[in-house]
């Protein structure tokens, strides 16, 4: 049950998005075919309920895209959800967005039912703490589809976000200087080869430069990530939720401009 805080969060995202729901094409990002896309959620640290009607109704509003939820695994850091039990799990949807919160779980087979789907295909949106999901295991698969290893983040904080790839279709439109509301910045220990990063934000406790937004090209398979999405607060956010959702349609190939 959303309590009266996120209620006034999630209203505040619906009048934001919905109110351009009804204006001409071009204020939308895609008009096309449907999107079918599938939300794989749950796991600990994070009100994913709230998470989830905010990205699916404002994500929504900017374009035809048809949400299937999961929400499975429970609230603890270990799980081996039983949608991943079927190899054709995937199959069907033209992006798979993950936003799941599994540190504990080492199994290696487990974990290949999940990269090979994407491996043959399946595009894909990794938010906030699929970063840290299976980041136990001794396999290194889910790094390489995310397109960067993270082990741990810094405190939270309104963290300044720098493009480096204004042309890009998932930036367009993106402020120049936008602060992320108050939410946490992961710290990149490594990058996969595909990986492209789209912006960066710099790291208050010592200065380093992280990808906080960035492509990965995955065995040929589109992937957009970004580290993120920790609080409501962010899911309330605009320029966040028209990322996110731009990320969807860039991964299924509805945006290429």
């Amino acid at each position: 049950m959303i309590h009266q805080r996120m209620f006034r969060l999630l209203t505040a995202v619906l009048l934001t998005h919905t109110a351009t729901a009804d204006e001409p094409e071009e204020k939308q990002f895609y008009h096309g075919k449907p999107v079918k896309a599938l939300l794989v959620t749950g796991g600990c640290c994070h009100d994913y309920e709230f998470q989830t009607k905010a990205l699916t109704m404002a994500s929504e509003a900017k374009a035809p895209i048809q949400w299937t939820v999961v929400n499975q695994g429970g609230k603890g850091t270990k799980a081996e959800i039983d949608l991943y039990q079927d190899p054709n799990w995937a199959k069907g949807y033209d992006v798979v967005v993950h936003n799941e919160c599994f540190a504990g779980t080492t199994n290696v087979e487990y974990i290949k039912k999940i990269t090979d789907a994407h491996k043959q295909g399946a595009p894909a949106v990794v938010i906030h703490c699929a970063m840290h999901t299976y980041r136990k295991s001794k396999d290194t698969e889910w790094q390489n589809f995310l397109g960067v290893t993270t082990k741990h983040h810094d405190h939270q904080s309104h963290y300044p976000v720098t493009t480096v790839k204004k042309d890009h279709p998932i930036m367009k439109g993106f402020p120049a200087n936008w602060k992320t509301p108050k939410d946490e910045l992961y710290v990149i220990l490594d990058t996969a080869k595909g990986m492209s990063p789209l912006a960066t934000s710099v790291s208050e406790k010592d200065g380093k430069v992280h990808p906080v937004i960035w492509v990965n090209d995955f065995h040929g398979t589109r992937v957009f990530g970004t580290t993120f999405g920790h609080t409501s607060e962010t899911f309330s956010d605009p320029v966040f939720l028209d990322l996110v959702t731009r990320g969807i349609l860039w991964s299924a190939g509805k945006l290429e401009k």
